[in-house]
């Protein structure tokens, strides 16, 4: 049977590049980023009750969702945020739950759910294995001030809102130490699948 591997990570580490490095191993990534966007379609029950909860306000000339705008409503007030989760997650995990159990039907060696909040959402048990990409803290800053040309309070408030990436290696069967360079990033990853009866030990 299939592994099924949760990889995760924290902001700025660099999980979108170890994400796409399954595909040199023919592993399918099932992208929780993707699908949340993709369950707020026109059309979708969780578009429908966004708008109905939110108002017409929220949407483009195109009558899509307007994630700028909804994001600025939600922002300040915890209780609309919490009511736009109580729509959106449910349909992002029955979409997760989906494509896992197709991947796993048909005999793949390993699919990769990739979660940014699998700790903080309390979603480990849907995998077999996780796999947390990691940084040092300060380079963790340093990419992210960076990357979003943000100020060092907003960088520091944004990786302060997510489980700290030392606690989340701790709780992790594996990590990616993703400070070095791509290659030795990648290396590790192989290991890593070598060590779970993934692949074969490389020639």
């Amino acid at each position: 049977m299939g592994v099924v591997i949760g990889l995760t990570g924290s902001i700025a580490t660099g999980k979108s590049t170890i994400s796409q490095m399954f595909q040199s191993f023919d592993i399918p990534v099932v992208d929780a980023d993707i699908i949340s966007r993709e369950v707020v379609e026109i059309g979708k029950p969780a578009y429908h009750q966004i708008v109905e909860c939110f108002g017409e306000e929220i949407l483009n000339e195109d009558r899509t969702l307007n994630r700028k705008r909804l994001g600025q409503v939600i922002f300040k007030d915890p209780k609309k945020r919490k009511y736009l989760n109580d729509i959106v997650h449910p349909q992002v995990r029955i979409e997760i739950l989906r494509q896992r159990d197709e991947y796993v039907k048909r005999g793949v060696k390993a699919v990769v759910l990739d979660i940014p909040l699998l700790f903080e959402s309390q979603l480990a048990h849907y995998v077999d294995r996780t796999l947390v990409v990691y940084v040092d803290e300060e380079t963790q800053l340093k990419r992210l001030k960076n990357r979003d040309e943000s100020s060092e309070e907003e960088a520091r408030d944004r990786i302060q809102a997510q489980i700290t990436i030392s606690k989340k290696a701790k709780m992790a069967d594996e990590i990616i130490d993703n400070t070095g360079t791509v290659k030795e990033s990648f290396q590790q990853l192989q290991q890593i699948l070598v060590n779970w009866h993934v692949l074969n030990e490389p020639d």
